[in-house]
């Protein structure tokens, strides 16, 4: 049985973390005695506490009178929960519009712990199947959003840790060489597409969201049966969607080429 206290000192310190953080939000300014004092610990355990969330920016020292104050690092994780809350009240009137346009479902979505997960999804007239897509975790290799989100990653040549590359259909790229070359025609031409390599009979065409500062943050996708959405139309779609993205990028704050 495992001993439980490195939990609870754990929980404790992330307590204590939080408390500061909030000392700080209320008073502005505070000093490593007074946050002792106000948690009441030894200064030394202040201290440390202070040090480690220092190193994270989320607190900075006022080096004049050796008092604290929250860091970047605050406004920095606040900017990220604005963007995601503007990503999707944004993108919904964009999906809404192409999905009445083509017809098909429209999805948006961001990278979570290694793979694409869609937060928004809107149905075209002609769905098929009403399935939720929502909040589902996909493969980055075998879906055009996750395509996308590979290729304008942080490596230049979109290698993320994939881990193994799984086939979940015959189509499904297994090849890093081969998937190498695909995501750099992905930034070439602007846009990724699958062909039934997450699901047979499902394709689907992705286009890059980017953020204000150029990044790509997020990916808007059309996907439908293969019947409907095939490959002798992609470009077509593409540049569908491509606009959407772009409207859906100025809108988040993206004041880049359009």
């Amino acid at each position: 049985m495992r001993n439980s206290e490195p939990s609870r000192g754990g929980v404790q310190s992330v307590d204590r973390a939080m408390a500061i953080l909030d000392m700080l939000a209320r008073q502005g300014e505070v000093g490593v005695t007074e946050i002792a004092h106000g948690l009441d610990v030894h200064k030394s355990t202040a201290f440390r506490l202070v040090e480690a969330l220092e190193a994270w920016q989320l607190v900075e020292q006022v080096s004049e009178r050796g008092k604290y104050r929250l860091g970047f690092g605050i406004v920095r994780l606040a900017g990220a929960t604005t963007a995601r809350l503007d990503l999707s009240r944004e993108s919904r009137v964009v999906c809404e519009r192409l999905a009445a346009e083509l017809d098909e479902t429209v999805n948006v979505a961001i990278v979570d712990q290694g793979q694409a997960t869609n937060v928004m999804q809107v149905y075209g007239s002609a769905a098929v199947t009403a399935r939720n897509w929502i909040g589902q975790r996909t493969p980055m290799h075998a879906t055009s959003s996750g395509k996308v989100l590979l290729a304008w990653s942080a490596d230049e040549e979109g290698e993320l840790a994939l881990g193994e590359l799984i086939p979940f259909t015959p189509n499904t790229r297994t090849d890093r060489a081969k998937l190498a070359d695909e995501l750099a025609e992905v930034r070439e031409r602007g846009w990724a597409c699958t062909v039934e390599e997450l699901e047979v009979g499902l394709n689907a065409v992705a286009a890059p969201i980017r953020a204000a500062d150029g990044g790509v943050v997020a990916a808007l996708s059309v996907s439908g049966p293969a019947y409907r959405v095939e490959p002798a139309s992609y470009s077509a779609i593409a540049e569908k969607v491509v606009t959407g993205a772009d409207e859906i990028s100025f809108r988040i704050g993206y004041l880049g080429p359009r």
